[in-house]
C-alpha cells in the first residue's frame, strides 16, 4: 500500500506538470524553516499570478504524503484586484512552530524616483492550502498574519493581493519582530521629539526675531517633522486616516520638503536684494511646486517624482549659488557649505535608496534622521545671526537724525538705507549735489545698479553685503554715479551702519560727497608720471610695461601676436630749425592725434622720445592686414599739415618686428628701431620690416640697388595683372599692372623695398617704361580676346616719369606699336604725386587727355582730396581707397564713401572702389551705382596666363549664351 501511494503521488505530481506547464516552478518548492529561523525573506519563494479574477485555482506542492492537490480559493474583498501570490511552507521539526507573514505597506527602498510606489495594503487575506484562512495582526505598518505550522507538515498559502506590487514579504519569529518593532518605536521617538523640539524651538525664534530666514526655517523643520511622522507611521495617531489615503499625505509632506527648501535657500542668502531676475524663477519654481500640492490630491506619485526632482535640482543649484557667494566672500554662503554638503550626501543616500541599490532595513530610518540632523545644523548656523551682535538702545535713531541734520550745513547729500524695508533715501540741500539723479536713488538697493559705473557695481553690492553680514565695521566708498546730463560723478560714501536690539543691521547712515574734482587731480598726477605731457601718450616706460603685459599674453594665448611698430619722422630737426620749438611740438601733436586716429581700442601708442613713436599692434594678425595697416600709418603722417598759411608735410620712416617667445621687451624695440634705421638708409618714407641680417651687417641698399640694375638683363622682372570687375555684372572690365622682381636668391622681393631704391637711385623711369611697354603688349594681344574692344589697362605713373617730356612719347609710341585705341590705357596717378608740381602736372595730364588717354586718380581720400584739385586736372576715374570700406567703428564713413561716389558723378567721373571685402560691400557700392570694383575678393593680381585664361573662359561663356 505504501508502494502504491508513493506511486499515486508521482503520477499527480506528473499530470500537473502537464495540466499547469505556466505555472512557475518556484512556487512549487516549499520554503524549509526550522527553530533557529528569526527572519527569512519569502520575495524570491513567491509566485505571482496576474488577472486571474475573484476565483483562483493553483496547484499545492506535494505534502507530506507526496500528493499535490488542486485547491481553489475565492476573494475575500469585494474590489479584488485580481492578483495571487503563491508560496509553501515546510516545518522540518518535530514540533509546532509560529511564525508572522509580514508584507510592509510601505518601504522607501526601490520605490522608484518618477511615478514612486508610495505604500498601500499589500495583501488582503491569505489562505492555506488545509485548515482556515490566517488571521490578520493588528498592525498600522504592515499586512501580518499569523501561521501555526505543525511538526512535519508542508503547506501552500495563497494571499489575494491587494495592491499591483509585493515589494517586500517576510517570515518573522513573533517574539523577534516585536523587539525589532520595538526597537525602531525606540529610535522613532527620539528623532519625532527632536524634529518636534526643534520646529517649535525655530518657530518662537521666527516670533522673536522677525527676520525672512527665521519663518523660512520654521517652515523647513515643520516640513521635516510632518513628513517623519508619516514615515514613521505617528501621523496616523494624529489624524486618523482612511485606507489608500497614506499615499496622499506621503506626497504632500515630499512636495512640502521640497517648497520650504527653496524657500530658505532664498531667504537665507538674500536673493532678493540684487537679483530680479533670481527672484522671478524662484516665484515660478514656488509656484510650480504649490501646483503639485493640489496634484498630490489627485496623483500622489506624479506630485511625489516631481518633488524628488524638485529636491535634487534645488540641491544642485543651490550648491552652484552657495559656491559663487562664498567666492565673493559673503558669509551667509560660507556658513552654509558643511549644512549643505550634508544636503548633497543626503540626497545621494536617499538616490541609492530609491532606486533600490541600497535596500536593509536600517536606510530608511536612517534617512529620516539625517534630515533632522540636516534641519538641526541649519537651526544653529541661523541661530548664529539671532544671537551674534550687541543691541542698540531706543532713541539712537533721532540721535542719528541730529547728527543728519547737523552735517547739512556740509552741502553733503544726506545718505539713510532703511536695511528691514530695503528702501535708500538720498537728498542735499545745497547745491554741491545737483547733478546727481537723486530721484533714481530713492528706492531700493539694486536702483542704484543702473546709475553706476559698470566697474563699480560688483563692489558697492560687496560692500553693503558685507555690512550687513559682520554687522559693524563703516562703508568708506569712492564710486561713480551717472549724472543728469550723462557724465559720471564721482561720489564719496561715508556711512555706518545701525543696530537694532536683536543684533541685525536695521539701517545705515551717512553722508555723499561729490569728489569728482580731487579725483580728476589724483588722476592728472598719475596720468604725468607715465604718460608724455605734450601729446598725452604713454611714455617710454609705460611702453615697455605694455610691450611685457602683451609678451605674457602672447605666452599664454596662440591668437596673440602683437606687432611692433617704431616710427621716426624724417628731417623733423630741419622743422625746429625753419619754425621754431613751438611748431614742431605743435607739429608732433598733430602726428600723435592722426596716428591715434589710426589704432583700434586694443592697440597702443606711445611717444618714445622726441619723434620717435613707438606702436604695439594687436588687432590684426594677418601679414596683408599688418602690411595695410603699416602703409595707412605712412599716408596718415604724409598728409599735409597747415600751419601759419603754409603747408608742411612730412614723411616717416617706420620699423616693424614681429613678436618671439622668450625675447624681452627691450629687445624687441630694438629690432624695430634696426629696422627703422634700414628704412631711413633706403631714403625715408618707407616701411621695413626687420631682419636678423640688421643685427650683424650694415644696410644692404648698395646691393639691392645693383641688383635691380642687373634685374632687366636677366628677365627678372614681370607684370601681375589684377581685374578691374564691373559690379553691375561682375565681368572683367580691365585690369590694374602691378611689378613684380623674383630675385634668383632673395626670393620675392615686395615693390614697397625697390621702388623706393628705384626712386631715389633714378631706375624708377626705365622700371615705369619697362611696365608701360610689357602692360601694353599685354593689352593689344587680350583685345583680340574681346571683340567690343571693352577692355582697359591701368599703369601706375611714379612722380619721376610725371616730371619728364619723355611720357607723353613713351605713350605714344606705345600706341604706335601695338596699335590699339587710346581710351583702353589708364594712366593712375596718386594725389601727392600731382601735388609735388601741380602746373606741370596740369599741362602734362592735359595733353595726355587731349591724344585720349585714359586718367584715373588714385588713393582718392588720402592726400589732400580737395574739390579744387578735382576741378583742375583732367580726369576721368576716380580710385576710391579702401580705407572707406573698412568697418571701424566710424559711424561716418558710409557717408563720407556716399558722398565720394555722388561727388565724383556729377562731375563725370566712373569710380572704382579698392579693398571690396565682403558681399555687403559689393551690395552697398551697388546701391550706390559705383561702377567698378578692384580686391582680393574677385580675383588676386594675375600671371599674364592666367588672365589671357580667364578672358578666354569669358569669351567661350558668351559664346555658348549666344
Amino acid at each position: 500500500m505504501s508502494f502504491l501511494t508513493r506511486l499515486l503521488g508521482l503520477l499527480a505530481v506528473v499530470l500537473a506538470a502537464v495540466v499547469l506547464p505556466a505555472a512557475p516552478s518556484l512556487a512549487l518548492e516549499p520554503v524549509g524553516i526550522s527553530r533557529e529561523d528569526v527572519a527569512i525573506d519569502l520575495a524570491t519563494a513567491v509566485d505571482i499570478y496576474r488577472n486571474r479574477g475573484a476565483s483562483f485555482q493553483v496547484s499545492t506542492v506535494p505534502g507530506a504524503d507526496g500528493i499535490v492537490r488542486r485547491i481553489e480559493v475565492e476573494a475575500n474583498s469585494p474590489n479584488s484586484s485580481g492578483d495571487w501570490a503563491v508560496f509553501a511552507l515546510a516545518n522540518n521539526t518535530d514540533v509546532q512552530i509560529d511564525r508572522l507573514i509580514v508584507a510592509p505597506n510601505f518601504r522607501l527602498a526601490g520605490s522608484g524616483i518618477v511615478w514612486p510606489d508610495l505604500g498601500s495594503q499589500r495583501i488582503a487575506s491569505v489562505t492555506p492550502s488545509e485548515g482556515f484562512g490566517l488571521e490578520r495582526q493588528p498592525s498600522s505598518e504592515a499586512d501580518v498574519f499569523l501561521v501555526t505550522l505543525d511538526p512535519g507538515s508542508v503547506i501552500t498559502f495563497v494571499a489575494e493581493m491587494a495592491s499591483h506590487d509585493l515589494p517586500e514579504i517576510r517570515l518573522w519569529e513573533p517574539n523577534a519582530y516585536k523587539d525589532t518593532i520595538n526597537a525602531y518605536t525606540l529610535y522613532r521617538g527620539i528623532v519625532l521629539g527632536i524634529a518636534g523640539l526643534l520646529a517649535v524651538f525655530l518657530t518662537i525664534l521666527f516670533v522673536v526675531k522677525g527676520s525672512a530666514m527665521f519663518p523660512a526655517t520654521a517652515a523647513l523643520a515643520w516640513a521635516v517633522l510632518a513628513y517623519i511622522c508619516i514615515d514613521f507611521d505617528f501621523w496616523q495617531k494624529l489624524v486618523p486616516t482612511m485606507p489608500g489615503q497614506e499615499r496622499i499625505w506621503r506626497a504632500g509632506t515630499e512636495v512640502a520638503l521640497a517648497f520650504t527648501l527653496v524657500v530658505f535657500l532664498y531667504a537665507y542668502l538674500n536673493l532678493n536684494r540684487w537679483h530680479g531676475v533670481l527672484s522671478a524663477f524662484t516665484l515660478l519654481w514656488l509656484s510650480v511646486l504649490a501646483g503639485l500640492g493640489a496634484t498630490a490630491v489627485f496623483d500622489p506619485s506624479v506630485a511625489a517624482g516631481l518633488a524628488r526632482i524638485s529636491l535634487v535640482a534645488t540641491a544642485v543649484v543651490g550648491l552652484g549659488l552657495i559656491l559663487y557667494l562664498s567666492w565673493l566672500g559673503f558669509d551667509r554662503a560660507i556658513m552654509l557649505i558643511p549644512t549643505w554638503c550634508l544636503v548633497i550626501v543626503w540626497l545621494v543616500g536617499g538616490w541609492l535608496t530609491v532606486t533600490g541599490q541600497i535596500a536593509n532595513d536600517v536606510v530608511q530610518p536612517a534617512l529620516g534622521g539625517g534630515l533632522v540632523l540636516i534641519v538641526l545644523l541649519i537651526g544653529f548656523t541661523v541661530m548664529q545671526h539671532a544671537f551674534a551682535g550687541g543691541g542698540f538702545s531706543g532713541g539712537a535713531i533721532s540721535d542719528m537724525e541730529r547728527s543728519a541734520l547737523a552735517l547739512a550745513g556740509t552741502g553733503d547729500a544726506i545718505w539713510d538705507w532703511d536695511v528691514v524695508r530695503d528702501r535708500i533715501f538720498a537728498g542735499a540741500d545745497g547745491d554741491s549735489l545737483v547733478g546727481l539723479p537723486f530721484l533714481t536713488m530713492n528706492g531700493p538697493a539694486r536702483d542704484w545698479l543702473p546709475i553706476l559705473h559698470a566697474d563699480d557695481r560688483d563692489r558697492f553690492k560687496m560692500t553693503l553685503d558685507t555690512i550687513i553680514e559682520h554687522r559693524r565695521g563703516k562703508i568708506t566708498q569712492d564710486f561713480r554715479v551717472r549724472g543728469n546730463e550723462g557724465h559720471y560723478h564721482w561720489v564719496a560714501l561715508r556711512a555706518r551702519p545701525v543696530l537694532g536690539s536683536d543684533g541685525e543691521v536695521v539701517r545705515c547712515v551717512g553722508t555723499m560727497k561729490d569728489v569728482t574734482e580731487r579725483k580728476k587731480a589724483e588722476e592728472r598726477l598719475l596720468h604725468d608720471a607715465l604718460h608724455d605731457q605734450l601729446t598725452g601718450l604713454p611714455n617710454r616706460e609705460l611702453f615697455i610695461d605694455r610691450l611685457d603685459s602683451i609678451g605674457v599674453l602672447a605666452g599664454l594665448h596662440a591668437g596673440v601676436r602683437p606687432s611692433i611698430f617704431l616710427i621716426d619722422l624724417d628731417r623733423f630737426k630741419q622743422v625746429n630749425d625753419e619754425f621754431g620749438v613751438a611748431t614742431g611740438d605743435t607739429i608732433l601733436l598733430t602726428v600723435g592725434r592722426r596716428l591715434k586716429r589710426v589704432l583700434k581700442p586694443q592697440d597702443s601708442l606711445a611717444r618714445l622720445s622726441g619723434d620717435q613713436f613707438g606702436l604695439i599692434l594687436v588687432s590684426e594678425t594677418e601679414v596683408a592686414a599688418i602690411v595695410a595697416f603699416a602703409e595707412s600709418l605712412r599716408e596718415a603722417i604724409k598728409a599735409p599739415i597747415s600751419f601759419g598759411g603754409r603747408e608742411i608735410v612730412l614723411t616717416g620712416s617706420i620699423g616693424l618686428t614681429g613678436w618671439t617667445e622668450n625675447t624681452p621687451p627691450e629687445e624687441i624695440l630694438k629690432e624695430a628701431e634696426l629696422a627703422m634705421y634700414q628704412a631711413k638708409r633706403f631714403g625715408g618714407d618707407r616701411i621695413e620690416p626687420f631682419r636678423p641680417a640688421y643685427k650683424g651687417a650694415g644696410s644692404g641698399r648698395l646691393e639691392m640697388e645693383s641688383d635691380l640694375r642687373r634685374a632687366f638683363d636677366r628677365n627678372e622682372l614681370s607684370l601681375a595683372f589684377q581685374p578691374i570687375v564691373r559690379l553691375h555684372d561682375g565681368e572683367i572690365a580691365g585690369f590694374e599692372a602691378l611689378l613684380r622682381w623674383e630675385h634668383p636668391k632673395r626670393g620675392t622681393i615686395s615693390p614697397s623695398e625697390f621702388i623706393p631704391i628705384a626712386e631715389s637711385s633714378g631706375l624708377i623711369v626705365p622700371l615705369g617704361q619697362f611696365a608701360l611697354e610689357e602692360a601694353s603688349r599685354r593689352l593689344s594681344d587680350w583685345l583680340k580676346l574681346t571683340p567690343d574692344g571693352d577692355l582697359t589697362m591701368s599703369v601706375n605713373i611714379s612722380s619721376r616719369q610725371l616730371i619728364r617730356q619723355d611720357l607723353v612719347q613713351d605713350v605714344k609710341n606705345a600706341l604706335d606699336r601695338y596699335q590699339f585705341p587710346a581710351r583702353c590705357l589708364k594712366l593712375e596717378i596718386t594725389e601727392s604725386i600731382v601735388m609735388d608740381n601741380p602746373e606741370r602736372s596740369a599741362k602734362l595730364l592735359a595733353r595726355l587727355r587731349d591724344m585720349g588717354v585714359g586718367l584715373s586718380l588714385d588713393d582718392f581720400g588720402t592726400g589732400y582730396s580737395s574739390l579744387s584739385y578735382l576741378l583742375r586736372f583732367p580726369f576721368d576715374t576716380l580710385k576710391i581707397d579702401q580705407s572707406f570700406l573698412r568697418d571701424d567703428g566710424h559711424p561716418q564713413r558710409p557717408i563720407i564713401l556716399q558722398s565720394i561716389v555722388t561727388m565724383a558723378h556729377d562731375l563725370g567721373l566712373s569710380v572704382v572702389a579698392e579693398g571690396v571685402e565682403s558681399e555687403e560691400d559689393t551690395v552697398r557700392l551697388r546701391q550706390l551705382q559705383c561702377e567698378y570694383a578692384q580686391s582680393y575678393m574677385f580675383a588676386p593680381p594675375l600671371t599674364p596666363e592666367a588672365a589671357r585664361r580667364r578672358l578666354q573662359d569669358r569669351q567661350m561663356g558668351l559664346k555658348r549664351a549666344g
